[in-house]
């Protein structure tokens, strides 16, 4: 384990722990109070999160291993967006925090098991207009910086 791939992995462990705690504390009210400019309430948005880390991870390892990302579009995120939000509305704190727990500790371990030479490796990346990005950046741009974006919208929302 190198030291960027430890320093990225405890920051998504941050991230992840600091949104769970936050989730942890919600009323029932606010755990179903829609997001502005989102739609979807903190329960779904919290289990999102928990739940695309695999898919974050695996997009990461796709260019790690020097392969371009095809076929990924806005388009067909927000479609993802959409079907995870009608699929678990009803989710309920616990079993979303739960999986963000273990979904997190699973990233940061598939962070850590990462080098400095796949971290480097760049490819093209079609949700990102084909432009060449590296390992890291991926991870930076999606797994790690998703439950800080996500708790910020959250607790602008709750106002707290």
């Amino acid at each position: 384990m190198g030291q960027r791939t430890e320093a990225l992995a405890q920051r998504l462990e941050q991230g992840a722990d600091a949104l769970a705690r936050f989730a942890e504390s919600a009323t029932d009210a606010e755990w179903r109070t829609p997001v502005p400019k989102d739609g979807r309430t903190v329960g779904v948005i919290v289990h999102h999160v928990a739940s695309v880390y695999p898919l974050e991870i695996q997009l990461a390892q796709t260019l790690g291993s020097g392969k371009p990302i095809t076929g990924v579009t806005w388009d067909a995120v927000h479609e993802m967006n959409a079907k995870h939000a009608k699929d678990n509305g009803s989710v309920g704190k616990s079993e979303a925090v739960s999986l963000l727990r273990k979904n997190s500790r699973e990233a940061a371990a598939a962070i850590r098991a990462m080098g400095d030479e796949q971290l480097d490796r760049a490819a093209l990346v079609s949700l990102n207009f084909d432009a060449p990005l590296t390992c890291q950046f991926m991870l930076e741009d999606h797994a790690v910086r998703h439950s800080y974006h996500h708790l910020a919208r959250i607790k602008a929302a709750l106002k707290r």
